[in-house]
């Protein structure tokens, strides 16, 4: 039986959204973690864009695989598709990753960020990153939130990301101001 599997890097981490068999950290290749999507609907709006996450090209990202009964594999396609195709700023992509624990080599569907699509917002300087963070408010709240709350949990996994980590200490310096 052919197992199947699904890398979070970002809230899909702690809030998957989905019933799964095990979790495990693994590592992608040729892809980093960055705050590289302007958001206009979660975490901000056209006129006051804020930023979410996205796998983007180059580097390395630690995240979690999610092994999912083959029973339940279409439902949680669908339900991935609804939440994360919202704009199609995401490619579903099948890629490998190693688990960190066993350094087993499977393979996942991720969510890679589209560099072609009006939503790509690149790399950011830290000014820019923290401009649209503090000013993006959308359907599920506060950007600044998205971004403490991604730290804070990347942190309890043992997962370190540096400039996210900058820029959570900066949020938290500013007391949450705008």
């Amino acid at each position: 039986m052919q197992q199947r599997w699904i890398f979070g890097y970002g809230s899909l981490m702690w809030r998957p959204g989905f019933e799964f068999v095990s979790q495990a950290h693994a590592r992608i290749r040729g892809y980093h973690r960055s705050l590289c999507v302007y958001s206009f609907h979660h975490r901000g709006t056209e006129e006051l864009p804020g930023l979410v996450l996205g796998l983007d090209r180059g580097g390395s990202c630690v995240g979690v695989a999610f092994q999912i009964e083959p029973a339940k594999w279409e439902a949680t396609l669908a339900y991935l598709r609804e939440r994360e195709q919202v704009s199609m700023v995401y490619l579903e992509m099948t890629r490998g990753v190693e688990i960190l624990e066993s350094q087993k080599k499977i393979e996942v569907v991720t969510y890679v960020v589209d560099r072609a699509h009006a939503q790509y917002a690149g790399k950011l300087s830290h000014k820019s990153l923290l401009k649209h963070v503090l000013q993006g408010e959308g359907k599920m709240g506060h950007c600044r939130d998205y971004v403490t709350n991604t730290v804070e949990h990347l942190r309890q996994m043992n997962i370190h990301d540096k400039t996210l980590e900058a820029l959570g200490v900066e949020l938290k310096l500013l007391g949450g101001q705008t």
